[in-house]
């Protein structure tokens, strides 16, 4: 285990937070480590081995990186995961430890467990690689997944789980996985509001439709595409379907590169690739879209609704919290290219639409979205699960 960058002991409760990749981190959970270092919390960050580890040690967190295959099952490479971070919580004795996505959560329940039971907050960012397909491998992960939560879990009085919408929720307390007291929900990990801000939207044509995602089937980039050719034989002028983000080659729903290249010369969409300026994609967009499967709540549509811009989506978890039907964008059946063009061609066509649904995005990311007031929600339950502990 690498333990670069781990700074002088400072006074306060200590907590870690164990995270996939050092991205990820980065661009999803280092606001809210901000947050919690402002409020006194001597912060650790674990991540698997990266290339941006110089990026979160200049901004002076603790520091180190676990073994971790993110998307492997070998039962060697899964152990070394459990060990490295059983011994990094033995040998650190931390206060809390909040865990992230579906990894990260079952080694660190387990680690915890082992360590001495420090209280554990299990934020799950989305349920979707878990519930939306079967599958061999698939099935015995949500069984250890579920096998740990009402084991590890459920029967602490100081554990915490945090879901990014209802509908995920109610899933752990129909499956027994967590009692409705422990469930915190909050939606999204918090946007900037002063980053992404509204913008008027380019003038004239051609009407950009923006997607920003990582380029996987389970996002619904096929029936983005699917779309997109219907519009184009009804003869919608205009429009241009932008593609931003790269494939995961460690998810097993990732789209190979050349599929996304034979898509963008047969000028259906465009293909760009992964942008680090996304204020700049959506100022330069119309219309945000995401056609996705399932999510937690996804950050590209939270990001979407602070710039005021419409957006179209699928009536699935995580994205029907983002969006209200007909409020702040337009919800379709899932998997359904059809809908999906008709409610293209409506925001396409319709200006006034499109100023409306995007004003009501901006008020909704205001009140509910805004970094402020989800971190300060996170926050609190950090302080309410200490005192439990010390209780106990």
């Amino acid at each position: 285990m690498d333990s670069g960058g781990l700074g002088p002991a400072r006074s306060g409760p200590s907590l870690l937070m164990v995270v996939t990749e050092d991205w990820y981190f980065l661009s999803h959970r280092l606001a809210l480590a901000t947050a919690a270092r402002r409020s006194g919390f001597r912060v650790t960050i674990a991540t698997g081995p990266g290339e941006r580890a110089e990026e979160i040690r200049k901004v002076g967190f603790e520091y180190v990186t676990f073994p971790l295959d993110r998307g492997g099952t070998h039962p060697r490479s899964e152990l070394a995961t459990l060990r490295a971070l059983t011994a990094l919580m033995r040998r650190r004795r931390f206060d809390l430890v909040h865990l992230v996505a579906a990894k990260p959560i079952l080694y660190g329940n387990i680690a915890a467990a082992l360590s001495g039971g420090p209280p554990v907050l299990s934020a799950i960012a989305g349920l979707g690689y878990l519930y939306l397909g079967g599958g061999a491998g698939r099935l015995a992960l949500r069984t250890a997944y579920e096998t740990a939560f009402r084991t590890l879990v459920r029967p602490k009085r100081s554990a915490r789980v945090l879901v990014q919408n209802s509908d995920d929720a109610a899933l752990l307390q129909r499956r027994k996985m967590a009692r409705p007291e422990q469930i915190v929900v909050v939606t999204g990990s918090g946007v900037d509001i002063e980053r992404f801000s509204p913008s008027p939207e380019p003038a004239g044509s051609p009407i950009v439709v923006l997607m920003h995602s990582r380029m996987l089937w389970d996002k619904g980039v096929a029936e983005l595409v699917n779309a997109a050719r219907l519009l184009r034989a009804r003869s919608v002028p205009g429009f241009i379907v932008r593609l931003v983000g790269d494939p995961d080659p460690h998810n097993p729903a990732s789209i190979e590169p050349e599929q996304l290249r034979r898509w963008s010369r047969e000028g259906v969409v465009e293909w760009v690739g992964r942008r680090s300026d996304i204020p700049s994609e959506l100022r330069r967009c119309h219309v945000a879209c995401l056609p996705s499967y399932r999510e937690g709540a996804p950050l590209s549509l939270l990001e979407a609704a602070a710039a005021g811009r419409p957006i179209v989506t699928t009536d699935v978890p995580g994205c029907r919290a983002v969006v209200h039907d007909d409020e702040n964008g337009l919800l379709v059946p899932v998997r359904d290219s059809e809908a999906l063009a008709a409610a293209l061609e409506r925001v396409i066509r319709d200006p006034g639409l499109r100023q409306r649904l995007g004003a009501c995005g901006r008020l909704r990311a205001e009140r509910e979205f805004s970094s402020s007031v989800v971190h300060e929600r996170i926050v609190a339950t950090y302080f309410e699960m200490l005192e439990m502990s010390r209780r106990r």
